[in-house]
């Protein structure tokens, strides 16, 4: 995102801009903390803060910064100080002044929350996550006409609306990262507020106190099902909330839960897109194995999960699957160091480099599924890829696992499986996958039966022949199926005497 955005989104409340000889458009990519006792380590689009040193003090850092490339350098100052802004000009690194009451880790954190949740916006597109959290509080503040901040379950800010109206004691020692007023924060918790907030979606309504120069509030709390993951609140600025700011803070409060699952994601963005990018060959395996300290020329194998069956709302299963992730990770992570871990297509893969030949991954699939299970109380099943004898052909590995998993997916009694354990499903899926894509293969005659003897005549089929077992699944006489079968041969004209045409009927019909 850029130095524009970032401003934008913390506001003239913490930080304002006093010199950007290369404009406000420069990428920022990450924060990172300057200390005058360590050695500086910048690297180009860091936005960099100054801690431990103000004003001319500051100088030799705002030079480190610009010769290391970095967008932007933060700095508190007690006074004006124009050689601060000369050396910024010089260096060419936009220069930000803090304001001196603000708290430097309450900074960091906004700050990283802003280049984070916008990251993470743009890799969902537009369909999961529409805007970071800073956006999504100014589009709250804009539907209730109030001034809204984002919280956590500590209480910490992290995001708000910007406001032009007069804000309170609270919403200002908030965003300056600094503790409200006690007499307040203990009437909340009397009220029973931080209670309700975690109890579910109700908006609760906290009156003004003019003796402590708070505002009137609307609050409503954030969750995943039962799991509290912050709150929203919407002061009451210089005109009243809109008519519809309670309702909008339920959808609001879904919104943001989706956000705020996904930065507590226990995950490495970077190592995730490492393999996302091999499995789907934009990325060589020998420069993945040098990211993770891989050997590329010894076997790997890939195993693929997925969670079935109903794991609540959009918001709850988006934090389940995150759970089931970060504890694959860990298992994976403690089998091979170099393991790697990512989500696509509502899977979740894990590659497992540097195996010796002939690895057993089964005990450690099992123990994986048991332990997911168990944790989240629905159904997870996962399939092993075939080792691959080198890194560059997981892709081949990965193939082979998500077939094995497709055929898993009516029996889900089944936890583990290889390509072994269920090669006639997979084949025959295949097989049917074919017939799917190509219409022109299909017998239009079967295609013309009625539900009621195509039915009768794949159990037929399927049973071998045996009309008495096939009418029993089917819950008729032998002679009712009997009649059925002829009545089918008669219908479509399909010589069922021949061997490959019951075959490809039986295909056909499956299809059905």
């Amino acid at each position: 995102m850029s130095l524009r955005q970032v401003l934008m989104a913390l506001g003239e409340e913490l930080v304002e801009v006093r010199a950007a000889p290369r404009g406000l458009e420069a990428d920022v990519r990450d924060i990172v903390i300057l200390d005058p006792d360590d050695v500086p380590d910048v690297r180009p689009g860091d936005l960099a803060l100054v801690i431990g040193a103000r004003g001319r003090a500051a100088l030799p850092l705002v030079r480190a910064a610009g010769a290391g490339g970095a967008s932007a350098v933060a700095v508190k100052l007690d006074r004006p100080t124009p050689q601060l802004g000369q050396a910024a000009a010089d260096a060419g690194v936009a220069l930000l002044a803090v304001r001196p009451e603000v708290r430097w880790e309450h900074l960091e954190s906004l700050a990283r929350a802003v280049v984070r949740s916008t990251r993470l916006a743009a890799d969902a597109g537009s369909g999961e996550v529409a805007g970071d959290l800073f956006g999504l509080a100014q589009t709250i503040a804009a539907l209730t006409g109030g001034v809204v901040s984002i919280e956590d379950t500590a209480s910490r800010v992290l995001a708000y609306s910007r406001s032009t109206d007069d804000v309170d004691e609270l919403r200002r020692l908030s965003i300056l990262g600094r503790q409200g007023p006690e007499p307040y924060l203990a009437m909340l918790r009397d009220w029973g507020v931080y209670q309700r907030l975690r109890a579910g979606e109700e908006v609760v309504r906290v009156d003004e106190r003019p003796d402590l120069g708070i505002r009137r509030r609307l609050a409503v709390g954030v969750l995943a099902g039962d799991q509290p993951l912050g709150s929203i609140w919407v002061q009451e600025g210089a005109t009243p909330l809109t008519e519809q700011a309670e309702r909008a803070l339920v959808g609001a409060a879904r919104v943001t839960a989706l956000h705020l699952v996904r930065l507590r994601e226990p995950r490495s963005a970077f190592r995730e897109n490492l393999l996302t990018s091999l499995l789907d060959g934009r990325t060589d395996a020998a420069s993945v194995a040098g990211q993770i300290g891989a050997d590329p020329a010894r076997p790997a194998a890939v195993v693929v999960f997925a969670l079935r069956g109903d794991a609540g709302d959009r918001t709850e299963g988006e934090l389940r699957r995150a759970e089931v992730t970060g504890l694959i990770s860990v298992h994976a992570a403690a089998y091979r160091r170099s393991a790697l871990v990512s989500r696509s297509g509502g899977r979740t893969y894990a590659l497992l480099p540097d195996l010796q030949p002939g690895a057993a991954l089964l005990p450690l699939t099992r123990e994986i599924v048991a332990a997911a299970r168990k944790h989240t109380g629905l159904v997870v099943q996962a399939a092993i890829g075939g080792e691959v004898p080198t890194l560059d052909e997981v892709a081949v590995s990965r193939g082979e696992a998500d077939r094995v998993l497709d055929a898993m997916a009516r029996d889900l009694d089944a936890q583990v499986a290889t390509l072994a354990d269920v090669r006639s499903r997979v084949l025959v899926s295949e097989v049917l996958a074919l017939l799917a894509e190509h219409p022109r293969v299909r017998d239009p005659r079967l295609e013309a039966l009625d539900p009621e003897l195509a039915r009768s005549l794949l159990v037929y089929l399927d049973a071998f022949g045996d009309v008495r077992s096939a009418a029993a699944e089917l819950h008729v006489h032998p002679n009712t199926l009997r009649y059925r079968v002829r009545r089918a041969g008669e219908l479509t004209g399909v010589d069922l005497g021949d061997p490959l045409v019951r075959l490809f009927a039986q295909l056909q019909l499956r299809l059905r």
